[in-house]
């Protein structure tokens, strides 16, 4: 499963107990929040989108919408989603529980700008029903984050 090589993964931190996994979806946003008891926009969502390569990653803030020309400026492509049928295969991680970590080799990870207004952020861990508390320097370090990126609009500074 998806969210034991995740906990594995970030045992190699310290951080594999506080993975924390729900009695109830966490597979969207909204879902997620509510497991958690926080506001949607603390939710880090990770976006896969299709690259030469195969995929890259976008962890944004829960209320964040990609802007297409940002992204077109930041990776020079346009913002294409990978296709549902290709994110297992692609990241490592099932729809619902793509996240920045135990990625396939090559999965390239970017944290947009709209996650640094929070203290702690909430990404998935694997799973569409778990997920950890991190700050943005742990998320950064724990994701292997290839930068910071500014592809995202819509989001409350």
């Amino acid at each position: 499963m998806s969210i034991d090589l995740v906990k594995t993964y970030l045992a190699g931190y310290g951080l594999e107990k506080q993975v924390r996994e729900f009695p109830v979806s966490s597979a969207t946003v909204a879902l997620a929040a509510q497991a958690l008891g926080v506001l949607p926009a603390r939710i880090a969502k990770t976006l896969s989108f299709q690259s030469d390569d195969g995929c890259i990653l976008v962890v944004a803030a829960g209320d964040a919408r990609i802007d297409n020309a940002k992204f077109k400026a930041a990776f020079g492509m346009k913002a294409r989603m990978l296709p549902a049928q290709e994110v297992l295969r692609l990241t490592g991680h099932a729809v619902g529980g793509v996240c920045p970590f135990a990625l396939n080799p090559g999965v390239q990870v970017y944290l947009d700008q709209s996650l640094c207004r929070f203290d702690t952020v909430f990404p998935a861990c694997g799973s569409a029903n778990s997920a950890i508390e991190l700050t943005c320097a742990q998320l950064e370090a724990v994701s292997q984050a290839q930068g910071w990126v500014d592809v995202c609009k819509d989001w409350e500074s």
